[in-house]
C-alpha cells in the first residue's frame, strides 16, 4: 500500500481552529501533525477540530500520533473534536479510548455548531 502524504490546511471558524487533514495518517504523519498543531498555539485556541478525509487510512502509528496531539490539547486545556471519520474508524477510535478525550461529530457543520456553543 502506498501512503498518501499529508496535507494539513488550517482554518479558523470563530473560536475554533480546524485542522483539515488530507492523506493517510501513520507514524510518518507525526512531523506534519505536530507542525500544524504547534502553529496554532500562538493564537491560543481553546477549541480544536480535526477533520479527516473519510477515505483516509489510519494505522496504529497514526493513532499513536493522534494520542500525542490529544495529550497536548489536554495539557493546554483545549476542547477537541474530530469529524470526517468512516464508520470503521469511529469504532476503532472508541475502542482505543480516543473518544474519552475528543468528541466525534458526524459532519464539520455539526462539530462547528456544537463546539461554538461550548464555553
Amino acid at each position: 500500500m502506498n501512503q498518501r502524504p499529508n496535507e494539513i490546511k488550517i482554518e479558523s471558524h470563530g473560536d475554533i481552529i480546524l485542522l483539515d487533514i488530507r492523506g493517510d495518517v501513520t507514524a510518518f504523519s507525526e512531523p506534519s501533525l505536530n507542525s500544524a498543531y504547534n502553529s496554532t498555539k500562538d493564537s491560543g485556541p481553546k477549541k480544536l477540530l480535526l477533520k479527516f478525509e473519510e477515505a483516509a487510512y489510519i494505522n496504529s502509528g497514526g493513532i499513536a500520533v493522534l494520542i500525542q496531539v490529544l495529550a497536548q490539547t489536554r495539557r493546554n486545556n483545549q476542547k477537541i473534536g474530530i469529524t470526517g471519520l468512516s464508520d470503521h474508524f469511529k469504532k476503532v477510535f472508541n475502542m482505543v479510548g480516543i473518544t474519552k478525550f475528543a468528541t466525534i461529530y458526524p459532519t464539520q457543520q455539526d462539530a462547528v455548531t456544537a463546539m461554538s456553543a461550548i464555553s
